[in-house]
């Protein structure tokens, strides 16, 4: 593959306003490294910090409505610069895919007969998505065929407008409404709508604080119906009760199947989500009630014993082949985005009204209605937001897809087993994933097997490919094909908590025994690395490498004191991983010898002077063959500590293949204000018409805005070199959910900006968060570049192997 060119550089303006830490601590916890650099909890990976927010969470003057652009933000021209290696594009659209970079759609970090030409801003395969696969983009196409292998439905449409439709709406206002309003604008475009008498919306509200429409209580939860311009309480006080408790929702389907019967039911859940291992909900009056996960949504819905036309998610990341799994038993379609949903959530006027004047329409055309109308709104009101939602027809998945996941698990699970866990890995790690600063895990599947590339990948892609009836993406998003799944690599210690979620809800089997034999090898991987890594070392100046273990004898016995309790390994917890003492999962002694044989030396990581004068890092092919990822971590020095100015991907090599260490103290600021900077991802996408392939580069910036905790949402493209603010996306405090809120939120001028930093001691403890810099008013000409720290500044390079172990360089002299 060719290089590509990115639009990222360093481009200064020549004036900085310098680091410094303001005010007292924040007390928030980490906001970059949410881990504070402690290592993984759990076996949960670190690498990725979570932070939820979307729909607006902050006070409602802050921002914007619907159809308000965002300023670009950038005045600068940046200059072209070169993508080095294949491995950092991962695929191509319009080409074969497994043809092109292997069974795992994977190249090499490593390439000797690349040149530099300048910075390259790197996206690794952990981190990007390119193009579309084998030309499977199966976007805006309406498929109305079916497999004869689907079930019966258990909706039969009347037909000519003889249907009579029950819309049940179950809203957990939560923060999205009593900070934001976003449930009443939604309610507010259901009753903009013309809704006939055939046609009944009937609306649970619950779960929070403040509603913003007159007359819905905060105190007990409550039942409308929504007709044309109006709403009518039909139960005025049905109790404070918890929206996330299964028993609630089985009660409201009851009310609605007795009280208001039709031959078309559909259930419609709007609030936050979590996929696959939280599940849906975050009440906020009842936070310690948790989320709903799938299984206790199967729980509610057989209780219930309601069969729907179609299952909704106004909620994020609720597309899985979990939710699909267990949907299917009470429905005939799934209508849910496989990533995080923008703040707008979907548009509910126009495909009301269409259902409304034809109670007989086909719910594929229902499902394609709003689709459309939330991909538009989306597309009109929040640039640069990731956004899918898709149609998924479970009568054939429920038929079609067990058997042929079953041979893939099964063949996946020998490939990790004959020594071809690097593959695996490589193709996980590069596949398209969802919510990735959240860590949870879930990528598309359908990327997955492709990337995969065995015969019955390719079958299970194919039958997927089928099921999938309609699906919509915003042209930041590539081969998000309708349908993910969770499979571990950022948190291999939940491994435990799906598979009893999977056993629950009926899904194979050979799944779980595929996604721990994984985990089983990704923890031998870490354990044999010691477990718990972090940059503290590095910035003391400590001598790398010595906690690996090498050697197929000393892992097995060091893995072998780890599964029997009798050996600790900081950051590692055993009790998350009682699968790998299932002989038919996992071997020891076979995973030591293949950690073995492919284990990265991290005494490799020195740094020497070339005849330019250059600090570079000679790592060889081999072993750049076992990392995933890439990133420079910047620490600035303030006579008493360290403030942690984040994680990018923007780095040098030679023409010989030799990495720079970077010494320029350039940082990305915002109106030249140095700040902390985390990067997240990459998409790389093919125009279907001009073949000509684009690149978008996604960062966060912690903040408060107007004094709530929030990210801001960077996004460089080829339209915008200097990159653009697109918006901001909300944390809550303290962990109380792990739900995922909705999606970007956009920012009215005038708001104040306060930029955040984590701080830590010279032995490398995190003390406390900061703001950064002096505060600032949000225009829309806020000049986005790269300038002088103004201080002694600590460069280390972060490398990511195929076990998910994290490896710091020294840093750079």
């Amino acid at each position: 593959m060719e290089p590509r060119s990115s639009g990222r550089n360093k481009v200064s303006t020549g004036t900085s306003k310098g680091v410094s830490r303001r005010g007292s601590g924040l007390g928030t916890g980490p906001v970059g490294r949410t881990d504070g650099y402690s290592g993984r909890t759990g076996n949960s990976s670190s690498h990725n910090t979570i932070n939820v927010g979307g729909r607006p969470q902050g006070g409602s003057s802050s921002f914007v409505k619907r159809g308000t652009s965002i300023g670009t933000g950038g005045l600068i021209v940046i200059l072209i610069i070169i993508f080095l290696f294949n491995k950092f594009v991962g695929g191509s659209s319009g080409s074969d895919y497994s043809d092109q970079h292997g069974a795992a759609g994977y190249s090499n970090i490593y390439d000797s007969g690349s040149s530099s030409g300048g910075y390259s801003s790197g996206t690794t395969s952990s981190s990007s998505s390119s193009g579309w696969q084998n030309n499977d983009n199966n976007t805006a196409v309406l498929n109305t065929k079916v497999s004869s292998e689907a079930r019966d439905r258990y909706t039969t449409l009347l037909g000519n407008g003889n249907d009579t439709v029950t819309i049940m709406l179950y809203m957990c206002g939560t923060d999205l409404e009593s900070k934001s309003g976003m449930a009443s604008n939604d309610i507010s475009e259901i009753a903009a709508a013309d809704i006939p008498d055939n046609l009944q919306i009937i609306m649970y509200t619950g779960g929070c604080k403040a509603w913003k429409t007159n007359g819905i209580s905060s105190s007990v939860n409550q039942i409308y119906r929504i007709r044309s311009g109006k709403m009518e309480c039909l139960v005025s006080d049905d109790g404070d009760k918890s929206m996330t408790d299964p028993a609630t929702l089985t009660s409201f389907i009851r009310y609605c199947a007795k009280n208001y019967p039709a031959n078309r039911q559909e259930l419609i859940f709007w609030d936050h989500g979590g996929g696959s291992i939280t599940g849906y909900g975050y009440d906020e009056k009842h936070s310690g009630a948790g989320s709903m996960d799938i299984s206790e949504i199967n729980q509610a819905l057989n209780a219930a014993g309601e069969k729907f036309d179609f299952i909704g998610f106004d909620a994020c990341l609720m597309a899985t082949l979990e939710t699909a799994t267990m949907a299917a038993n009470h429905a005939d379609y799934l209508i849910a985005s496989e990533e995080t949903e923008p703040g707008v959530g979907w548009y509910y006027t126009d495909w009301v009204n269409a259902l409304g004047r034809d109670t007989s329409m086909p719910t594929t055309k229902v499902g394609k209605n709003i689709i459309d109308g939330f991909v538009e709104e989306c597309n009109r009101s929040c640039r640069g937001q990731k956004t899918t939602l898709s149609l998924i027809d479970l009568a054939e998945l429920q038929m079609t897809v067990p058997d042929k996941l079953s041979a893939f698990s099964t063949s996946t699970a020998e490939m990790i087993r004959e020594d071809d866990y690097k593959t695996v890995s490589n193709a996980r790690a590069g596949s398209r994933e969802f919510a990735q600063s959240s860590g949870i895990d879930q990528i598309d599947l359908v990327n997955f097997a492709n990337s995969i590339g065995t015969d019955e990948a390719k079958a299970l892609s194919k039958t997927l490919l089928s099921a999938v009836k309609y699906n919509r993406t915003s042209k930041q998003m590539t081969n998000a094909y309708g349908i993910s799944i969770y499979f571990p690599y950022r948190r291999a210690s939940k491994v435990q908590t799906v598979s009893a979620i999977n056993s629950d809800i009926g899904l194979d089997d050979d799944y779980n025994k595929c996604i721990q034999a994984f985990a089983g090898l990704e923890t031998t991987g870490q354990v044999s690395a010691g477990g718990q890594s972090s940059p503290v070392g590095s910035l003391l100046g400590q001598t790398l490498g010595g906690g690996t273990t090498s050697g197929s004898d000393a892992i097995a016995a060091l893995l072998s004191a780890y599964l029997s309790g009798g050996r600790a390994v900081p950051g590692m917890d055993a009790d998350d991983t009682g699968y790998m003492n299932d002989s038919g999962v996992y071997d020891v002694d076979s995973a030591s010898s293949y950690v073995s044989e492919n284990q990265f030396d991290p005494s490799a990581m020195v740094w020497t002077e070339d005849e330019d004068g250059r600090h570079v890092m000679d790592i060889s092919a081999e072993q750049w063959d076992l990392i995933q990822d890439l990133q420079v971590n910047v620490f600035a020095d303030d006579g008493s500590g360290f403030i942690d100015m984040g994680l990018d991907n923007i780095y040098q090599f030679t023409d010989d293949g030799l990495l720079i260490g970077d010494t320029d103290s350039l940082w990305f600021s915002i109106d030249n204000q140095p700040v902390a900077f985390y990067y997240e991802s990459t998409v790389v996408s093919t125009d279907d018409e001009t073949g000509e392939e684009t690149v978008s580069v996604q960062g966060r910036v912690p903040v408060l805005l107007n004094g709530d905790r929030a990210n801001l949402i960077i996004i460089f493209d080829d339209e915008h070199e200097s990159g653009y603010i697109a918006g901001a996306r909300f944390d809550y405090k303290n962990g109380e959910t792990d739900a995922v809120a909705k999606g970007m939120s956009e920012i009215a001028e005038g708001t104040e900006i306060d930029f955040l930093c984590d701080y830590y001691s010279y032995d490398g403890r995190y003390l406390d968060s900061y703001m950064l810099g002096d505060r600032i008013t949000y225009k829309d000409d806020l000049l986005l570049s790269y300038e002088d720290l103004g201080t002694d500044v600590q460069v280390t390079y972060l490398l990511t192997d195929i076990y998910n172990q994290e490896y710091w360089t020294p840093v750079v002299p």
